[in-house]
């Protein structure tokens, strides 16, 4: 399984956001630069995130984007989700009827359990998480410059 641009784009959106949004609202216009992402790009992530309440938007001279929940509540599993449309690594595990084999197929199950233990792996990590993570590796980084 390989997760998508949709995927990988869409946590460093949020996590930027989570980064950057503590004093104000964070630009996409700001994002954008700091992600190296197009601003069209992120457009397309910016709207199914505010739409399932992750985000949250103000508009106006200092408007832009926070987080529409804390950190602790919003896992890497809603993330892909609402960005990729679906964890299951073969459809028919969760759509049966795509498939005229999938009443008896012995492989369907596998997919299912293997698709259930990403969804899993990936609902147990939250935004607080990763920026925990990131902050530990910035703290005990070493500064080389003179």
């Amino acid at each position: 399984m390989k997760l998508s641009t949709r995927g990988r784009y869409g946590l460093r959106l949020m996590m930027d956001i989570a980064l950057h949004c503590k004093e104000s609202p964070v630009t996409l216009k700001d994002i954008s630069r700091r992600q190296e992402i197009s601003e069209k790009y992120l457009w397309h992530l910016i709207n199914p995130l505010k739409n399932a309440g992750l985000l949250k938007s103000s508009r106006g001279a200092r408007g832009g984007y926070v987080l529409g929940k804390p950190l602790n509540k919003i896992s890497l599993e809603e993330i892909v989700r609402v960005v990729e449309g679906s964890l299951f690594i073969v459809e028919c595990t969760e759509k049966p009827s795509v498939c005229s084999r999938s009443h008896f197929c012995v492989a369907r199950e596998v997919w299912g359990t293997i698709s259930k233990t990403i969804a899993d792996s990936l609902r147990s990590i939250t935004l607080q998480d990763i920026l925990e993570n990131h902050n530990k590796k910035i703290a005990t980084a070493i500064d080389y410059h003179i």
